[in-house]
């Protein structure tokens, strides 16, 4: 089955909550990753605390869909 933006949000809303790793591309073979908590889902972007830097960092789901961005789950809450 093909991921569409709404199963991508629904998955992402059941990750509300919980300790989740971010790995980011940032072109030229350069990835940030970002370990934190997932705080809100909102309808077109979701947000992530890192408490490492003590922020909060925004990501839309076209990223994960472009694979721009790829979410790994660390813990379960």
């Amino acid at each position: 089955m093909p991921r569409t933006l709404t199963s991508i949000k629904a998955e992402i809303f059941s990750y509300k909550g919980q300790l989740v790793r971010c790995r980011t591309s940032k072109g030229r073979n350069r990835t940030e990753e970002t370990e934190g908590i997932l705080l809100d889902v909102y309808p077109k972007l979701f947000t992530l605390y890192d408490e490492s830097r003590a922020s909060t960092v925004s990501f839309s789901y076209a990223e994960i869909l472009t694979r721009e961005v790829e979410l790994e789950i660390v813990s379960r809450v």
